[in-house]
């Protein structure tokens, strides 16, 4: 569910890793100097509008550079806060590649760039008033991993003594580490702040963050936010409650990833399911905390594209919508704006073709555009109306402003009753045009209407 892995690797001995690596990559350590000046202060969490990139797949130079190249598309599309997915070096041993392979945690992937290219990356995307948050990678590492060779205690063993993967997984390309060791954990916090103090980073996305102890979680966020002059995006890539109080302020929305897919997918689920996993998902949620909501990303994609998941292009759109505004923070994954359908662009063989599908990013554009222009759109007080299994109608309201939501999940033809409290005057919010609702609505296969007054 983390991580895109093979399903079949040998694991190989401790031993037989020692003869096979060189010690040529020691991760390094670092004091805790003042972190670079900045006035950029990253959205509230209530704000964030996220954007996961994928350096294999965003450009063809495959790099930091080409990320710094389309910072103004990204923030064309409304985006906040990019999550850049791992940009150490990945691992040989064992091996296929993931960046989730880490072999180095303080240094940047040669083929990606420096840390010089890093530094220009944050400072270019802070003018735009976007913040930048790394994939952290706490579970395991690679097994080439210089602390293979010099802290080899730092992981778990078995029985017989060898290190072994991820216990319960198929992540063979990995080592696991053992958080019983304090030492560890202090190297690992400690390779941490590296990047919040060298390079001002705004935060982490913290993979498989289900995996890793909550005390761990609890030290490292406190060492994070005591750093002087930042304010950090903490997201838990899990959906463990105890995320929030170990200092997270996100964590995924995998139940209602499983939702949206089952309502749009051929099962064909009814919509008023959405309404009750947003419920239930948000009741293990403290005030000021957020889910993050999502119909995709790397793992999802490297399966299946959101156009084959929810039946088309307007299907995509569709789902996007009720995903976007129904509640929580809003994720988009690189590609799916332009409709991106082949997993092989994700696998770095292919890269994004960016010309692609100019009425999808359009309508992405339209769309996050009133997301991020109507505070009433983002955290307004929610009503549903669970009247019909095929279209999802629900309402954000504030004091001074209504919006409602009317979406078809079918790619067949829908005719909706709308409650009397609906009916009247309307604006279409996306093209301003005046609408009256009555008694009924009909809309077209995957139609979705966004109304405000």
């Amino acid at each position: 569910m983390f991580q895109f892995r093979p399903k079949i690797f040998v694991l190989l001995s401790f031993i037989f890793i020692l003869q096979s690596c060189s010690k040529s990559d020691d991760n390094k350590t670092t004091a805790t100097p003042t972190p670079i000046n900045t006035n950029f202060v990253p959205a509230a969490t209530a704000d964030i509008v996220m954007y996961e990139i994928n350096p294999q797949a965003f450009s063809s130079t495959k790099n930091i550079q080409g990320i710094i190249n389309r910072l103004d598309n990204i923030k064309a599309l409304g985006i906040n806060t990019i999550w850049i997915m791992p940009i150490h070096p990945v691992g040989i041993v064992n091996s296929f590649g993931s960046p989730y392979c880490v072999k180095n945690y303080t240094d940047v992937k040669s083929s990606f760039g420096t840390l010089s290219d890093l530094k220009i990356l944050v400072e270019q995307a802070h003018t735009r008033k976007i913040a930048v948050i790394l994939d952290w990678v706490a579970n395991h590492t690679a097994w080439d991993n210089q602390w293979i060779y010099d802290h080899p205690n730092w992981y778990t063993k078995n029985a017989s003594g060898q290190i072994i993967s991820p216990a319960g997984t198929n992540w063979n390309d990995v080592a696991d580490l053992d958080f019983s060791n304090q030492s560890m954990r202090l190297a690992m916090i400690d390779a941490m702040k590296y990047w919040v103090v060298n390079a001002n980073i705004d935060g982490f996305r913290c993979d498989a963050a289900d995996y890793v102890p909550y005390d761990f979680w609890l030290q490292a966020n406190t060492a994070l936010k005591a750093i002087p002059n930042k304010n950090l995006i903490l997201l838990a890539e899990g959906n463990r409650a105890d995320h929030f109080s170990a200092g997270f302020q996100i964590n995924f929305a995998w139940d209602y990833l499983g939702t949206i897919k089952n309502v749009f997918g051929a099962n064909t689920g009814a919509v008023t399911n959405l309404f009750t996993t947003n419920t239930s998902e948000y009741n293990s949620v403290p005030i000021g905390k957020q889910k993050l909501r999502f119909t995709t990303n790397h793992d999802e994609s490297n399966i299946a594209s959101p156009i084959s998941v929810y039946g088309s292009k307007n299907g995509a759109l569709a789902a996007s919508v009720i995903t976007t505004f129904l509640k929580g923070v809003p994720l988009l994954y690189c590609g799916q704006e332009v409709g991106v359908s082949s997993t092989a662009v994700y696998n770095g063989a292919n890269t994004i073709d960016w010309s692609a599908n100019n009425d999808m990013l359009l309508a992405y554009q339209n769309m996050m555009a009133f997301y991020n222009a109507s505070a009433t759109a983002r955290y307004g007080n929610l009503t549903t109306f669970p009247t019909n299994t095929n279209v999802a109608i629900f309402q954000k309201s504030t004091a001074s402003e209504q919006v409602l939501f009317l979406v078809n999940a079918r790619n067949t033809a829908q005719t909706v009753t709308i409650a009397a409290t609906l009916q009247g005057n309307w604006t279409n919010a996306l093209t301003g045009e005046a609408v009256t609702l009555s008694g009924s609505v009909a809309l077209t296969g995957f139609q979705y209407m966004i109304l405000k007054k």
